[in-house]
């Protein structure tokens, strides 16, 4: 049987952290604000995962209110997330990833996110996509202040 989940997250841009989407440090001025390093992206995936198993969210495995998880690595996170579902006999089939902000440009990123979501995932690299799209300029994403994530998931 096949389940499917969708997440999504987003944060505002903040001065003085590094930008990761994707597991990757991405050059920018601008980092993500939040309680852990922020990676939108792979929070995004971790709430399709943790939706398409039927166990939650990622507030609720990782609140922002719990200190042990203050500046947490976001890919051990996903690593955690993973270890539940294998203990429900899931794998991930594939995902989908689309990330909308005006800047920065993340073309010459999506290759290195794609591989570092995949080894993640524990799947081939054609198994995962990442798309970026702006906003067109319209909407606080348009206007720069910061950027959202939609991901998909297929398990198996």
């Amino acid at each position: 049987m096949s389940r499917v989940g969708l997440g999504y997250d987003s944060h505002r841009f903040a001065p003085g952290r590094p930008l990761l989407l994707g597991g990757v440090k991405i050059p920018h001025d601008l980092g993500l604000a939040g309680h852990s390093d922020a990676d939108a992206v792979l929070h995004a995936v971790m709430d399709a995962l943790l939706g398409a198993a039927a166990i939650g969210d990622i507030g609720q495995h990782f609140s922002d209110q719990d200190q042990h998880w203050k500046n947490a690595d976001s890919a051990k996170l996903l690593e955690r997330v993973m270890v539940l579902l294998a203990g429900r006999g899931l794998r991930v089939a594939n995902c989908d990833v689309t990330v909308i902000s005006e800047m920065p440009k993340l073309t010459p990123h999506k290759a290195a996110m794609q591989l570092r979501i995949a080894q993640l995932l524990n799947v081939e690299t054609g198994a995962v996509s990442v798309k970026a799209k702006t906003n067109e300029g319209m909407g606080w994403i348009g206007a720069g202040e910061g950027l959202a994530v939609i991901a998909v998931v297929m398990l198996a």
